[in-house]
């Protein structure tokens, strides 16, 4: 009777460790995205982006530090479309617009990716970000 208990209070505990790890992760875009954008596959600058959700909107922070910019993000969830704005400082330290338009991709990964173009000023490129 005692071992017959004490492998139901194993099997519980088990449980209770593994549940949790296949919960909903909450917000497709909430996490931390590293990547790059770039004009060529040979010219790309790295990237972080940090999307958090509050219940209402998506918000982000383009290279969190002191140089970091907030953005703006949008999820079409229909299409899993995701479009992020911001202004950022140029290598000059001039302020120039980013529009970022990207295909959420693997939904259901952790390490989900958005994909897509990249515009900063008058610049066009493309872009790729992974969630860590």
């Amino acid at each position: 009777m005692r071992r017959r208990a004490f492998r139901l209070g194993c099997l519980l505990a088990c449980l209770g460790i593994l549940v949790p790890s296949f919960a909903q992760q909450g917000h497709p875009l909430t996490g931390t995205w590293n990547g790059d954008w770039g004009t060529t596959p040979t010219q790309r600058t790295q990237m972080t982006i940090v999307m958090t959700w509050d219940g209402k909107e998506a918000k982000g922070t383009i290279n969190p530090g002191p140089d970091s910019a907030p953005a703006s993000v949008f999820l079409d969830v229909i299409n899993w479309m995701v479009r992020i704005e911001a202004d950022v400082k140029d290598q000059s330290g001039k302020p120039v617009h980013v529009l970022a338009e990207g295909k959420l991709e693997d939904i259901g990964a952790y390490h989900r990716t958005i994909t897509g173009t990249w515009r900063q000023g008058t610049t066009n490129g493309t872009f790729k970000l992974t969630r860590d």
